[in-house]
C-alpha cells in the first residue's frame, strides 16, 4: 500500500507542530567498558553508566516528554528510570526495542570473535548484513522490530509531542536511519555508532522524519 501524500493543510500542521522524538542508548555497562559483545546479555549499568543516566536525565527531564518507552533489558531500563525519577512518569518496555541479539557471540571478548569469525566481521564491515554469531539476527531484522515499536509510539503522541526511546546502540541507529529512510550501512559510514547515554533527537515534517541532532550529550 502507497501512503497518501499530505494535503496542503496537514503539510501545514506538521510544519508548525511537528511530532518529535529522542532515541537515547543506555549508560555504560562493565561489558561495554572491557570490549565484551552484550547483544541481549541482561547486563547492569557500572557506576559510571549510573552517573551517565543521571546527567542524561537532569537535561531529558526537562523536555518534558509525552510518552517514554524503553526496551525491557535491565541496562536501557535503569536508564529510563533515571529520567522519570525526575518526571514522575511511567515507563513502558517493549522486548522490541531490545539490541540485536548476536548469538554465540554474546559475552566473548572482541578479541575473540575476531579471531574465530574474523571473515563475518569483514564481510559486515563491507556492508553485508550477515546474522550475528550464527544464530543471532540481522541489522534488518532488529530494524524492522525497533521500528515497529517505534510507529507505536508515534501513534500515541499527540499533535507537537515528544516520545522518548531508551534502547541500544545498534537498535537505536537501525530505528533512527530506518525511520527516516537511510540504508542502514550508509547511516553506519555517515553517522557512526551511538555512545554511552548519547541520543538521537528527530522530527516529523510535511515528507517524513528528519534527523536534527546525532550523538548529543549532557
Amino acid at each position: 500500500m502507497i501512503a497518501a501524500i499530505p494535503g496542503p493543510s496537514e503539510r501545514l500542521m506538521l510544519s508548525k507542530n511537528p511530532k518529535r522524538l529522542i532515541v537515547l542508548r543506555h549508560g555504560q555497562t562493565t561489558h561495554n567498558a572491557g570490549g565484551i559483545w552484550q547483544g541481549q546479555l541482561d547486563t547492569e549499568l557500572s557506576e559510571v553508566g549510573l552517573q551517565q543516566a543521571a546527567a542524561a536525565a537532569t537535561v531529558l527531564a526537562e523536555r518534558t516528554p509525552d510518552v517514554v518507552r524503553s526496551s525491557d533489558l535491565r541496562r536501557a531500563y535503569a536508564t529510563a528510570q533515571a529520567v522519570v525519577g525526575l518526571t514522575g512518569q511511567d515507563i513502558e518496555s517493549d522486548p522490541r526495542l531490545r539490541e540485536i541479539n548476536v548469538g554465540e557471540w554474546q559475552g566473548k571478548s572482541g578479541e575473540e570473535v575476531r579471531e574465530r569469525h574474523g571473515a563475518e566481521l569483514d564481510a559486515i564491515a563491507r556492508g553485508e548484513d550477515v546474522r550475528r554469531g550464527e544464530t543471532g539476527e540481522t541489522v534488518a531484522e532488529v530494524a524492522a522490530r525497533a521500528l515497529a515499536a517505534t510507529k507505536d509510539l508515534i501513534d500515541e503522541l499527540p499533535a507537537g509531542g515528544l516520545g522518548l526511546i531508551v534502547t541500544h546502540g545498534v537498535a537505536g541507529r537501525a530505528l533512527a536511519a530506518s525511520l527516516v529512510g537511510i540504508d542502514l550501512h550508509a547511516a553506519w559510514l555517515a553517522l557512526g555508532g551511538l555512545h554511552n547515554c548519547h541520543w538521537v533527537e528527530l522530527s516529523e515534517g510535511a515528507h517524513g522524519w528528519r534527523i536534527e541532532k546525532w550523538n548529543a550529550h549532557a
